[in-house]
């Protein structure tokens, strides 16, 4: 053991004459140690909640997006949908419509986004059809054509309904009801319209068409065959999914699409493949990335780690205070110590080094503390759930933890990092003491 640690180990260990130092010295471990433990836990809780909305998010929506950047519509779609889908990293591809509409319900109407899809492909890029509460997505799959086939405007006849029945009896308005094209809606969206599995709703879309009168808006009747619940506010307010043929009938795109959506495998490269596919595609095309749609929600995010970070690191500055206290109190007390080791030989540079060495000393022990808290305490958190929250407000039912082990790593070199500014003063007050100053009355 090297003098200056064997010299700060026997003062971290006080007698009973400087127990007031020993207090100090105990208090500056434990701050320490609850900052260091603070840290860890809040910057867990921070990336849980992170890793939580990621896996929502993206289980949500695409992970890459391709589009036309004048938006005249994707022609030709199954064709270049097959090209791309042969490119490297891409798992899974799927034709969409995006579109704003006006959904009305009664007195009632809600702006949304209507998305018409194919629901074999859509599921294999997002998982928002899986997150069907109420009804079924079911009838968003398009029938085989034949016999069983029925189109968006074709009146399927009901069990115990004849084309006889009069078109006022509730037997008629149930055929034209269940003849409606279907349409899912989201959760708020729901509420907000007063609609319900069964009912009929009215999507007029913006894209009017031109009359003697002058221009009408399109609009057409759906029916509502689903209520999904993604857990986030803005697709569940405001998303509303129907048949991709259905779309675009309604916006009167022919053939067209809007956009082809990609699944990859590796979501962290999802900027680079995308770059790929824009190439693949040809002139004219634009891809987005999850990251890039996303940028302002994860920025928000990154913002309040490093404000966690900021507001709780304080409390082991306040701890480093205590150390520069204790070392300052410590150096008082051992000023005849200190002339006598000088004047048996001891340089001023162990003497400075001895006193760095406790300080750091109490800043390693604290951290140590601290760190086996904070993951044993994130550990208990994630693994029990024991912290409960309210499912209608943060869409879970308890608070996630997710500790890294990089985190841990930075905390502990912020908190050894002060711990060692602190002794900086104290340790330069020690090595300008004169012995013969010291010991001139002795």
């Amino acid at each position: 053991m090297r003098f200056e640690l064997f010299i700060a180990t026997r003062y971290l260990r006080a007698k009973r004459r400087q127990a007031f130092i020993g207090i100090i010295t105990g208090i500056s471990v434990a701050g320490v140690a609850a900052g260091v433990a603070s840290l860890v836990v809040a910057l867990a809780i921070n990336n849980g909640f992170r890793q939580d909305l990621q896996q929502r998010l993206l289980g949500s929506t695409s992970h890459i997006s391709l589009q036309r950047i004048a938006d005249d519509g994707i022609k030709d779609w199954p064709t270049v949908m097959e090209r791309l889908s042969k490119q490297p990293h891409v798992v899974a591809a799927a034709p969409a419509i995006f579109e704003q509409v006006l959904i009305s319900s009664g007195p009632r109407a809600h702006g949304a986004i209507l998305k018409g899809m194919i629901p074999r492909y859509e599921r294999k890029v997002g998982d928002l059809l899986n997150s069907v509460k109420e009804g079924s997505a079911a009838p968003l799959e398009d029938a085989p054509i034949g016999n069983a086939h029925v189109g968006a405007g074709d009146s399927p006849a009901l069990p115990g309904v004849t084309p006889n029945d009069s078109p006022d009896s509730l037997a008629g308005v149930a055929q034209r009801v269940a003849a409606m094209p279907p349409i899912v809606l989201g959760k708020d969206m729901a509420d907000n319209l007063g609609a319900r599995v069964g009912d009929p709703v009215l999507v007029t879309s913006p894209q009017g068409e031109l009359t003697p009168f002058g221009m009408a808006p399109k609009y057409n009747r759906f029916r509502v065959v689903g209520i999904f619940n993604s857990g986030f506010f803005d697709y569940d307010s405001g998303w509303a999914f129907t048949r991709l043929s259905d779309a675009q009938k309604l916006f009167g795109l022919g053939d067209l699409i809007s956009v082809i959506e990609f699944k990859v495998d590796d979501i962290y490269q999802a900027a680079e493949i995308s770059h790929h596919l824009e190439d693949a595609a040809g002139k004219g095309f634009m891809a987005t990335n999850w990251e890039e749609q996303n940028k302002a929600l994860f920025h928000a995010l990154r913002l309040e780690r490093l404000v966690t970070f900021i507001t709780i690191g304080l409390i082991v500055f306040v701890a480093a205070l205590n150390i520069l206290i204790s070392l300052i109190m410590m150096v008082m007390e051992k000023t005849k110590d200190i002339a006598v080791l000088m004047s048996m030989g001891t340089r001023r540079a162990q003497v400075r080094n001895l006193f760095i060495a406790q300080g750091v000393l109490i800043g390693v022990i604290g951290t140590a503390i601290g760190l086996v808290l904070g993951y044993a305490i994130s550990y208990a958190g994630g693994h029990y759930h024991v912290i409960s929250l309210s499912p209608e407000v943060y869409s879970i039912d308890y608070v996630p933890f997710a500790p890294r082990v990089i985190d841990g790593v930075s905390v502990a070199l912020v908190a050894v990092g002060v711990s060692f500014v602190a002794t900086l003063y104290p340790s330069w007050s020690a090595a300008r003491i004169l012995p013969a100053e010291a010991l001139r009355y002795e």
